[in-house]
């Protein structure tokens, strides 16, 4: 290994000293705080000033979002599906996280365990009523596919919430984790993505990613408290009898955010692990409960049914656009079935994939890639199957028997649905206690997941120290909880809709920050397939022919090789 650093080597202006590097990053860390909360405070402002105003320019956007970007979105699911199985085959499969000889910090159960527990459980539950019965009587796939009324509404659920879905978190899990575990930097976007880039422009270009990714968080995570805050009230009414109003909705949110606030504040990390294993059994006594106390046989015969229809016709539903809609300008995303439904949950799933990417890359050192790929994609997807497959068949089946009574409560409020198919159970202390699991697992489903956001931002905005401010996390959660409440507040009849349409104006952005983290790490698993060790420490300069390895806190440049190495120029 040559050096050329040398007094008057025209690469030494490009060298920095450890404790200039450590000043850069904090002063980046700095401005990414300010910055976020910045334009945090003036949505708050916006929506404050002109509650009017704000609710029109969030319908135009989302209906600008719709009429134009609806085939980016479908078809960036199906890509990301894609690249994950691209991934798991070949030599690429046989790459370890962490580099040959890397050790598993956890089991395969427990792994498994906390794959499930940090998606979006909030958006499943919340979901996995509403939309079977919301679809069954508007679903594109009839006249298309033969399928009947009952499993076309069960299929567009699996699609939305499995394995097109999860293929979303891993495809981000995994570009963190060839960078965290196999390139050793910092488990940030920034880190993770800022190769690509010319080296003049990379701590300008590092703030504006990690704030387009705080920003996508913040407003999936208010989305999902929004939705947390009706389903909770209207679990409350169901369970005690308590009118649903828009005071209980107010006396939620401050309740979540006051304890997720005090939570991030003092970091109480055992409490959050009890409440995820909580949620797991709540979960478990959900759907069994269901399974044995509601229409057991038919649920048995729906669910390997509706499965088979389901991979069948996921091919056309990954592609499905709407293309008809696109040879004139819609006036309301409303007219679009797209529009309602999968630019909304592709949205939401993108917003959540930050933490959730973060939290799954964290945990899965000393995994091969196929392992990795198959357990993220294979485990989720099979409980959020069959939890729909029973959960949202026997909604459907009670929604039959009554005469419409799920579907009228669900066309009225739509965080009803699942409350309204629990008391169509035959047994009433069965019902009572299932009303009451399905309100308190909205709670702890939503206190774990703003937890777990907060704390994966505020960790991408202060990497440098591995210790986040406080303060800041817990100006996070009150930003959040403000705009949860604003989105509700000027929402007025189409208050689903205005929920829904914070997290798509959040996740656009965002999305183009992952296709440049794909190719960055395209590259980088291309070169790793081929090394011994399956890690390396190298940065390599775009605007420089060199290629900087870091050991032992120094630094030394060589001209760059050629063939593998040279694929990290951007």
């Amino acid at each position: 290994m040559t050096s050329d650093s040398t007094p008057g080597s025209p690469h030494t202006s490009e060298l920095k000293t450890a404790p200039q590097r450590g000043r850069g990053r904090h002063r980046d860390e700095t401005l990414i705080q300010i910055i976020s909360v910045v334009l945090i405070g003036a949505v708050v402002a916006l929506a404050l000033l002109n509650a009017t105003g704000a609710a029109s320019l969030i319908n135009s956007l989302r209906t600008a979002v719709t009429d134009n970007l609806t085939w980016y979105l479908v078809t960036l699911a199906t890509v990301a599906l894609v690249f994950c199985i691209y991934m798991a085959v070949g030599r690429r499969g046989n790459i370890v996280l962490g580099g040959r000889g890397a050790k598993r910090e956890y089991g395969n159960f427990a792994w498994y365990s906390m794959l499930f527990a940090s998606g979006q459980g909030i958006g499943l539950i919340f979901w996995s009523v509403a939309e079977p019965i919301l679809v069954r009587d508007d679903n594109p796939l009839e006249g298309v596919h033969a399928t009947t009324a009952n499993d076309g509404a069960l299929i567009w659920g699996y699609f939305h919430w499995s394995l097109h879905a999860w293929a979303i978190y891993s495809l981000v899990a995994i570009c963190l984790a060839i960078s965290f575990h196999n390139m050793k930097r910092p488990l940030t976007f920034r880190d993770a993505v800022v190769s690509a880039f010319p080296r003049a422009i990379r701590p300008g270009a590092g703030v504006v990613i990690e704030v387009i990714v705080i920003l996508a968080t913040v407003f999936g995570l208010s989305t999902s408290f929004a939705f947390a805050a009706m389903q909770l009230s209207s679990g409350i009414s169901e369970t005690f009898g308590i009118e649903n109003s828009v005071a209980m909705r107010t006396a939620v949110i401050v309740g979540i955010g006051v304890v997720a606030a005090v939570s991030v504040y003092i970091g109480i990390e055992k409490g959050m692990k009890r409440i995820s294993e909580t949620n797991s059994v709540l979960s478990i006594i959900l759907v069994i409960g269901v399974l044995l106390a509601g229409p057991t046989v038919y649920l048995l015969s729906v669910l390997p049914q509706s499965i088979g229809q389901y991979f069948f016709n996921a091919p056309w539903m990954g592609l499905w656009t709407e293309a008809e809609l696109s040879q004139e300008p819609i006036l309301n995303w409303m007219d679009s079935w797209n529009g309602n439904w999968t630019v909304f949950i592709w949205c939401w799933t993108w917003a959540f994939s930050p933490f959730v990417g973060s939290f799954i890359a964290r945990i899965s050192r000393g995994r091969t890639l196929r392992e990795f790929v198959i357990g993220v994609l294979g485990i989720p997807t099979a409980i959020c199957v069959i939890w729909i497959g029973i959960v949202g068949g026997a909604a459907l089946h009670y929604d039959e028997k009554s005469g419409g009574a799920v579907s009228e409560a669900t066309a009225q409020d739509t965080s009803r649905g699942l409350f309204a198919m629990l008391q169509e159970l035959p047994y009433g202390w069965v019902t009572f206690i299932l009303l009451l699991t399905a309100t308190i697992l909205v709670g702890t489903y939503y206190v774990t997941s703003l937890d777990s956001g907060v704390h994966a931002l505020a960790g991408f905005a202060s990497s440098s120290d591995g210790h986040s401010s406080r303060i800041y996390r817990s100006v996070l959660v009150i930003g959040i909880a403000l705009i949860a409440f604003l989105l509700l507040s000027i929402g007025g009849e189409n208050v689903v809709g205005t929920v829904q349409t914070g997290t798509i104006i959040g996740a656009v952005p965002y999305t183009l920050v992952i296709i440049l983290l794909t190719f960055v790490t395209l590259k980088r698993v291309n070169r790793l397939k081929d090394d011994p060790m399956q890690f390396e420490l190298v940065e390599i300069d775009p605007l420089q022919k060199t290629t900087t390895h870091v050991e032992n806190n120094t630094v030394e440049n060589e001209p760059r090789a050629s063939g593998a190495l040279s694929t990290e120029n951007n």
